[in-house]
């Protein structure tokens, strides 16, 4: 067996298909624990008890393996974004689905949202995570373009705007949530919503703009 898969063991013999899979899943624990620097080809090759020519195969290295690894989780993720929105409802249950989507990704895939965003801080505005919650937030504007409608303006700039602090808000939140899980995610997305809901309710529809 060739260098950097384990002696003693005879490989599991998979479809490409399957192998492919295996090492995505194998390299997101990896990446997720480790961050993309300090993880090595062998290692991935390692637990998954290959050789390392195996991972060059599929990927063509670390960093083909860690673009594909980024690449699901951001449509796995986007996904259920655009399901939790593309049923009706008042604009204030959709934003708190939205906050709830990215509160139940980070419980339930908490591997996928550290490789997102360990090695690019949600506050950097930059890499994967901040181009998938630029994303998400051109899929919340549409809802927020009634409350500017209603508060008398027709600039359109300003549902942009509001999306953008608000998947921001929920971004830097979800991170802080990843290591406390406390408040519960329902009432943490409840709150979060009723700071970005009921203040986009009460603003005017010109705030006095300081010099």
């Amino acid at each position: 067996m060739g260098a950097g898969a384990p002696a003693g063991r005879s490989r599991v013999r998979m479809s490409r298909t399957e192998r492919r899979r295996q090492l995505l899943d194998v390299g997101r624990g990896v990446f997720a624990s480790k961050g993309f620097d300090a993880t090595s080809v062998e290692e991935i090759a390692a637990r998954a008890e290959v050789s390392k020519p195996v991972v060059y195969e599929h990927f063509g290295g670390k960093e083909g393996l860690h673009a594909d690894v980024v690449d699901r989780e951001m449509q796995r993720l986007l996904a259920r974004f655009t399901t939790a929105l593309s049923e009706p409802g008042h604009p204030r249950e959709l934003l708190e689905r939205a906050a709830l989507v990215l509160l139940d990704y980070i419980e339930e895939d908490t591997d996928g949202f550290r490789v997102l965003t360990r090695d690019a801080p949600v506050t950097s505005g930059t890499g994967p995570f901040g181009s998938l919650m630029g994303e998400v937030a051109r899929k919340v504007e549409h809802i927020l373009g009634a409350h500017v409608a209603i508060r008398g303006s027709d600039d359109a700039r300003l549902a942009a705007l509001y999306s953008q602090a608000l998947v921001g808000m929920v971004a830097l939140a979800g991170q802080w949530w990843l290591d406390t899980r406390s408040p519960g995610k329902h009432e943490v997305a409840a709150h979060l919503v009723a700071l970005a809901y009921d203040g986009l309710s009460r603003l005017g529809p010109t705030p006095p703009v300081r010099p």
